[in-house]
């Protein structure tokens, strides 16, 4: 079944939509959209790092993803705004990586593969890693629930009940850079922030408990994903950045559901 590139390419786009919609609330409620936007530009530094020391583009856009967290923590320690921190790491990683990308020796790279992504082109050790991602995010977060729904919660009342919010922080920093590193295959650098967003955005308005929240956002993540590449076969446009918009007409129809609910 695997053999069958349309199959691995659905598996593949399901995993990262999972992936990506588990961890969009806590994205949402701490209000990280930005710091999503950063990692997932640094991953074409991160895509020139695996091509210069010759190691799997994962690991190299892990690296990227975790080196703009240290930088964007260094940086907000030291008086500078959250945003412009994040808008100089983010256009600065994404520019450095361009150039390095372009510098680097051997064969040209298709840099358009990993700004929109390519998940035609999945490979079973692709889907693999895409899937275990996926199973670490879940693990991670039903071992640190209530943890984590503290913490966002208020970051006080946390520190009281004797959670520690950094380490609730890095936790989350750390599958996020994990879901950005898979993602990049997928939908792309440019594209990953909006597969942890827009679902999370199209699930608040119908929900009232965190659970509820996380479940329906993956229903939307696993709908833009199947949606997405269902549109792309039919209309012949690129995967990743149909499985976008098909998001984002969901998104748009779940804001009109809840402004007739309202009435």
């Amino acid at each position: 079944m695997l053999d069958d590139f349309l199959v691995r390419a659905g598996l593949a786009g399901l995993g990262v939509s999972l992936a990506a919609g588990a961890l969009g609330p806590f994205v949402v409620w701490r209000r990280m959209a930005y710091f999503g936007d950063a990692m997932a530009h640094a991953a074409i530094l991160g895509v020139a790092l695996s091509l210069g020391f010759a190691v799997s583009v994962f690991i190299g856009v892990l690296l990227a993803a975790l080196l703009v967290a240290v930088l964007f923590v260094s940086l907000t320690h030291k008086s500078q705004s959250a945003d412009s921190a994040l808008g100089v790491i983010a256009h600065s990683a994404l520019a450095f990586g361009l150039v390095a990308v372009a510098m680097s020796a051997g064969p040209r790279v298709n840099v358009e593969a990993y700004l929109f992504g390519d998940v035609l082109t999945v490979s079973r050790a692709d889907l693999a890693l895409i899937w275990s991602v996926l199973a670490v995010v879940a693990l991670w977060l039903l071992w640190r629930w209530q943890a984590l729904v503290t913490w966002v919660l208020s970051p006080d009342l946390a520190e009281t009940s004797g959670y520690n919010g950094r380490v609730e922080e890095i936790g989350l920093i750390v599958a996020l850079a994990l879901v950005v590193a898979v993602g990049i295959k997928a939908v792309g650098a440019l594209l990953i922030t909006a597969l942890l967003i827009i679902p999370a955005a199209s699930a608040r308005p119908h929900v009232r408990t965190p659970e509820g929240m996380i479940a329906l956002s993956l229903g939307f993540g696993a709908l833009a994903a199947m949606a997405g590449l269902g549109g792309a076969l039919w209309f012949d446009t690129p995967a990743g950045p149909s499985i976008v918009c098909a998001a984002a007409i969901a998104f748009a129809l779940s804001m009109v559901a809840a402004q007739l609910r309202g009435r």
